[in-house]
């Protein structure tokens, strides 16, 4: 049997050139995304505290549903990925197409909970005021979610064969569109209504179908798309295939879930706390979330590097991909927390002008700063066992972490009862929570490294390459 390191024809510096000519597009893309978000709550942040914080509690809620529902269709990227490293590209189209069945039925499902939450609402402590905004908030950009998953679907599809370039630009106009209409329904400017908060609703769910609809035009002319165009004719749901991919989906929207919700269900809790400490939490968490991408567009990219690697039958190429790419979030992870903790002034005022809620968010985003290495390694590692198709103990692990660790911790050390043996002598408030959160990405770093770095190696053995 060969040795597993016996694969000396493996460049890194070919790898992380491929893993970024991949990656960038995608990255410039995410980066757009969450801009929409960020752009939602500075925007708001201008208007008043009590505004800004029905848009931060309305926006927690999305964010855990929105990440459930991209999981959930990342099964598209790993199906794709595999399909293309094996040459079959005669499949593809059809993938695509029952894709879209299966983005359509988890977006209206998505919708539907989405608005069932807001009933929580009236049960966390929140001024009355500030929930109604909150829930309508939630009730207007729910309407976006059926194309959302239609357009993740497609996302899948078209970055598993390398044609990423339509994601940065589209992300890139979404984003414009987003500022501007929230400048025009935010503030009331040329004449158009006031709406506070509830503009932002209204831009982000609008821009979310023009989305859809430039990526379905975009396929439409590109010559990348001819030889797997999916639109040729049209094809009833086929419920096998749609339920294979949601066996291998849905783990991975639990394993988002998972993690998305411990920061949202945090955001309820912290909201116990008052204005103040819920608005400099939700910005600390919009710009760690936007600092995110990176490593998630490398571990995007990871999933089609690792999964056509495997297609191709390269079991060793597969784990040299993985090692690199967890190298490359790494090292980015180092890079960002040492940019936290130096300019968290300055990123505070970029969001808000209110002094309070700036000196506590400065105090936030130094946790944000510590949890930056261990984000980066578990989005890396949990995207590369995806291009496995090793869906399952990715979503045990970050329940654990998230939810068997981070919300506990966070909860004590928040609240401090006296029955805790380690309390702190108050009650810490947000702060508390964003140490149980430093916690769990910690454990869900490890544990994932661990799984990764086995199952690998076993691949690359089993194959005796």
């Amino acid at each position: 049997m060969h040795s597993i390191t016996a694969r000396p024809h493996y460049s890194a510096r070919t790898e992380i050139e491929a893993l970024w000519r991949l990656s960038w597009p995608m990255l410039v893309g995410q980066l757009a995304t969450v801009g929409m978000g960020v752009a939602d709550v500075a925007m708001t942040g201008h208007v008043s505290a009590d505004e800004l914080a029905a848009v931060s509690i309305g926006a927690s809620v999305w964010s855990i549903i929105l990440v459930a529902v991209i999981g959930t269709m990342m099964s598209m990227n790993t199906v794709v990925a595999h399909e293309t490293g094996a040459g079959q590209f005669d499949r593809i189209p059809h993938v695509v197409r029952q894709g879209l069945w299966k983005g359509l039925g988890v977006g209206i499902i998505a919708m539907v909970l989405t608005n069932v939450s807001t009933l929580l609402f009236d049960h966390i402590g929140l001024d009355p005021a500030v929930a109604g905004r909150a829930a309508l908030f939630v009730h207007i950009i729910s309407l976006g979610l059926p194309a959302f998953g239609c357009y993740r679907a497609l996302y899948g599809y078209t970055t598993s064969i390398n044609a990423t370039k339509p994601i940065m630009v589209i992300a890139i106009l979404g984003l414009l569109f987003n500022v501007f209409v929230n400048w025009l329904l935010v503030f009331g400017s040329w004449g158009m209504p006031k709406l506070g908060g509830i503009g932002c609703a209204v831009a982000t769910a609008t821009g979310i179908w023009l989305m859809l609809a430039a990526m379905i035009a975009w396929m439409r002319i590109s010559p990348a798309y001819r030889a797997t165009y999916p639109f040729t004719h049209w094809e009833w749901p086929h419920l096998p295939e749609i339920a294979g991919m949601l066996r291998l989906g849905v783990p991975i929207g639990i394993t988002y879930f998972a993690e998305a919700s411990a920061f949202g269900a945090i955001s309820l809790l912290v909201a116990r706390f008052g204005v103040v400490q819920v608005s400099a939490h939700q910005i600390a968490l919009n710009f760690s979330a936007l600092v995110f991408m990176v490593p998630l567009s490398f571990g995007i990219g990871m999933v089609t590097r690792v999964g056509q690697a495997l297609g191709e039958g390269d079991p060793a190429r597969a784990r040299f991909a993985s090692c690199v790419g967890v190298a490359m979030s790494v090292s980015f992870g180092v890079l960002s927390a040492a940019f936290i903790a130096l300019f968290r002034w300055e990123i505070a005022r970029a969001y808000t002008s209110d002094p309070a809620v700036q000196s506590m968010c400065v105090d936030l985003l130094l946790f944000a700063a510590f949890f930056q290495l261990s984000d980066a390694t578990q989005v890396a590692t949990a995207s590369a066992l995806r291009g496995y198709r090793v869906t399952r103990q990715p979503m045990q692990i970050q329940l654990l972490a998230f939810w068997g660790f981070s919300l506990p911790l966070g909860y004590l050390l928040g609240r401090a009862p006296s029955w805790f043996a380690w309390a702190p002598a108050a009650p810490m408030g947000a702060a508390g929570y964003w140490v149980g959160l430093v916690v769990g990405l910690t454990i869900a770093a490890v544990l994932l490294t661990w799984s990764l770095h086995y199952l690998s190696r076993e691949r690359v053995l089993q194959s005796g390459r």
